[in-house]
């Protein structure tokens, strides 16, 4: 019949403490200790009664001996509820020193064979696995020793208790007893450590065993030490061939500078660093390279020094992805500049034509060479003229988009009084507003520093947000040009009181053909080509565009530009795919 103890070894579990508990070893450790004071302190207990019924009531010096030999008890709880062994281990030592002299002090003093236990004292500290403690409990039992021999040699011992012939066998066997159960411990502890590292060796080995990842680790001068078996699947090779500098070999030529750099890392600054290279599958001679990632992390082994732990995986896919991605991003890249090459071209072979068009059907209309025999005939002349307008306004709006996209806009920073700029743009949309029979309000801010940009390209902004308030609003709203001095330099904005714009429209308006009203029954002609360029126009100046509007209230558009006040000047110029540098240009 077997006998199970593990309904015990589960109680003692329950009274080792939390933060012991975390590591097998110090939880061994507690849970033996723990363990041999509370069966210590249950054995004093018990013969309490026994002594009672043999001996009667115990004498003063008696019954502090029992307290000194039921003092385990307390001492382990406290190991329970702290956790603090080194403390708990001195407690004990103090203990068990103190009884020691306090025997051998009524029991012949320096010829007591009690004395024999001090020996036990610095022996049981060896548990607690620290010199300090070790030292404290020698020290202990030193001045145990001494007290008796200071009491023996003054003959103030007190009186002397009548003990049997037998008492010093028995005390001597009571030593050598607890130190038999002193070796069963030591032994238990070694068992359980030994038991711990086998098993901690067989998690790694498994884990190595069945990463897909190989594992190696390295010495300070980058040689491997281990290798795990996914080198296989990794190198094609067994672990053996990338011992030593066996890696390090099997890395291309030109990565390798990256290889020992990332190992040398590690170890120098004690962070994870991470290096890609090319590694070869496979023999020598018939090998290919495959893309990897290294991931180092220093590590310290108490057998055999400082080294580095590596983790190496295949990311020859991940590669191939970040290659298809850069070339699919090229090949947009330069499509994106052939459609903006093309536009530019066809632009200026379209405008020609248009103006010809324009000019011929424009004297048509005036009827310079003769009167039209009916006056349908001069409608159609000015249809012509109003089309062929319309169609050079979108074609110069696809020019100046394509020119912007394809950073050949330049602009030339020079002060641009901002009262004289809105007044140009007035008189040049003032015919096209009158005619649609809306009320055109300025509000100009007095004492306004002047612009800092291109002359042209400001005036190019006014025209295009003036024609869309225009366009979108009814006959008898109200067009509004305002503009003051803002944080970040001057503020132009245009307001109407037309049909306004969605909240969910708001986002998309400024991107090239689109339109908040993209029904293709939409009321209102155009191309969404003109707040894209306005959009364009403004970010090469380093300004800011904000649109608020909602439907029927109308729409404000506010574009904040450079002033002299705010900013120095600057030369702008479109960098490829839209973006702009700056190149500061002096004014006098």
């Amino acid at each position: 019949m077997t006998v199970s103890f593990e309904p015990l070894r589960r109680i003692m579990d329950g009274l080792v403490h939390g933060r012991a508990a975390e590591d097998p070893l110090v939880a061994a450790r507690h849970r033996s200790f723990i363990a041999a004071h509370l069966a210590a302190g249950l054995l004093a207990l018990l013969a309490i009664p026994v002594w009672l019924a043999v001996a009667g009531l115990p004498s003063p010096a008696v019954a502090i001996a029992f307290l000194l030999f039921v003092a385990p008890l307390p001492i382990a709880a406290f190991l329970s509820r702290t956790g603090r062994y080194g403390v708990a281990q001195l407690l004990s030592s103090a203990a068990l020193a103190t009884l020691v002299a306090w025997l051998a002090a009524f029991t012949g003093g320096m010829t007591s064979p009690a004395l024999t236990w001090l020996v036990l004292v610095p022996a049981e500290a060896g548990l607690a696995g620290s010199r300090r403690v070790m030292g404290a409990a020698a020290g202990l039992a030193v001045a145990a020793l001494a007290a008796v021999l200071l009491l023996t040699a003054a003959g103030a011992l007190p009186v002397q208790l009548a003990v049997q012939p037998a008492f010093g066998p028995a005390v001597i066997a009571g030593a050598v007893l607890y130190a038999a159960l002193i070796a069963i411990r030591v032994e238990t502890l070694h068992a359980e450590a030994s038991a711990a590292a086998r098993l901690g060796d067989n998690r790694y080995r498994l884990l190595a065993d069945n990463a897909t990842d190989l594992i190696t680790r390295h010495l300070a001068n980058g040689d491997v030490t281990f290798a795990s078996p996914a080198a296989r699947a990794l190198a094609a090779c067994p672990p053996a061939d990338l011992l030593g500098q066996g890696l390090f070999h099997r890395v291309l030529i030109g990565d390798r500078p990256a290889f020992l750099r990332a190992l040398s890392e590690a170890d120098r600054t004690g962070e994870t660093v991470t290096a890609e290279f090319r590694l070869r599958v496979g023999p020598e001679e018939a090998g290919g390279f495959t893309w990897v990632e290294m991931r180092c992390r220093p590590v310290v082994d108490p057998a055999s020094g400082r080294g580095v732990v590596a983790v190496t995986r295949d990311i020859n896919f991940r590669k191939a992805q970040e290659a298809a991605f850069a070339e699919a991003s090229r090949a947009a890249d330069e499509a994106n500049r052939a459609k903006s090459q093309f536009l530019a071209n066809m632009s200026h072979e379209l405008r020609t034509p248009l103006n010809a068009i324009i000019g011929f059907s424009d004297i048509l209309e005036q009827q310079l060479f003769g009167r039209f025999e009916f006056e349908r005939h001069r409608d159609y002349a000015r249809l012509i003229r109003s089309s062929g307008e319309h169609l050079l306004e979108v074609v110069n709006s696809i020019l100046d988009m394509s020119k912007i996209e394809a950073g050949r806009f330049e602009i030339h920073v020079e002060p641009v009084p901002v009262a004289g700029l809105v007044e140009s743009a007035i008189e040049m949309m003032s015919h096209q507003i009158a005619s649609r029979h809306l009320r055109l309000e300025r509000r100009i801010e007095p004492g306004l520093p002047d612009l800092l940009a291109d002359r042209r390209a400001c005036r190019q902004i006014l025209l295009n947000l003036l024609s869309n308030a225009a366009k979108f609003t009814e006959a008898g709203g109200t067009v509004t040009i305002a503009a003051r001095e803002g944080q970040g330099g001057i503020v132009v904005e245009v307001a109407d009181t037309g049909i306004g714009i969605s909240a969910d429209d708001l986002p998309r308006l400024g991107t090239p053909f689109v339109q908040a009203d993209a029904d293709i029954n939409r009321r209102y002609e155009g191309t969404g080509l003109g707040l894209s360029v306005v959009k364009g126009l403004v970010h090469l100046h380093g300004g800011t565009l904000a649109i608020a509007s909602k439907p029927g209230e109308g729409t404000t558009v506010s574009v904040t530009l450079p002033a002299e006040t705010v900013a120095r000047p600057t030369e702008r110029r479109a960098a490829p795919g839209g973006m702009a540098y700056e190149k500061e240009r002096r004014i006098a």
